[in-house]
């Protein structure tokens, strides 16, 4: 399979020229997670994560990638394709069927209905509204533009479940 040399970074987003050290996903100790997805088209996905769900573009390369703190988490957006050389057999694109998945982001949230109004004030469909699952939890699912589930879920009687209420 072929395989690329990294190109050399090159900001296009005039935002992150404000970008300080403690905005950019670089641990100076332990690790960090992010989740990276695959868009079909970076600018409808980057938009879904920033403007919908409310996240910051802290980086963005025109076209390749979008960095975005949503929350306290990152969601790294990227443009799909094969051959890197430290994955040099592996091919990322978006799903092939969007009612399949084998991993998806769960978001948690302290108040699920009032995010349920402002986030679909912004555009964003649910699948279904939040939905009582078993008096534990109220729980719905978003898709983004490429397919890919999210479930937002608010803890309701977990902690009693545990002891720890």
């Amino acid at each position: 399979m072929h395989t690329a040399p990294y190109p050399a970074p090159q900001v296009w987003d005039s935002r992150a020229a404000m970008v300080s050290r403690d905005d950019f996903p670089i641990p100076t100790e332990g690790f960090l997670t992010a989740h990276t997805v695959v868009a079909g088209d970076l600018a409808a996905t980057t938009r879904f994560y920033s403007e919908q769900l409310g996240g910051e573009v802290v980086w963005s390369r025109q076209g390749v990638a979008a960095y975005i703190k949503l929350s306290n988490t990152w969601v790294i957006v990227i443009g799909g394709g094969g051959g890197t050389p430290d994955k040099p057999d592996v091919v990322l694109g978006t799903p092939p069927d969007p009612n399949r998945a084998d991993a998806f982001m769960n978001i948690r949230v302290a108040d699920i209905e009032a995010l349920h109004r402002l986030w679909t004030e912004r555009g964003v469909e649910f699948i279904t509204p939040p939905i009582d699952n078993g008096g534990y939890e109220m729980r719905c699912y978003i898709r983004d533009p490429d397919g890919r589930i999210i479930e937002v879920g608010q803890h309701t009687g977990m902690l009693a479940v545990l002891g720890l209420d």
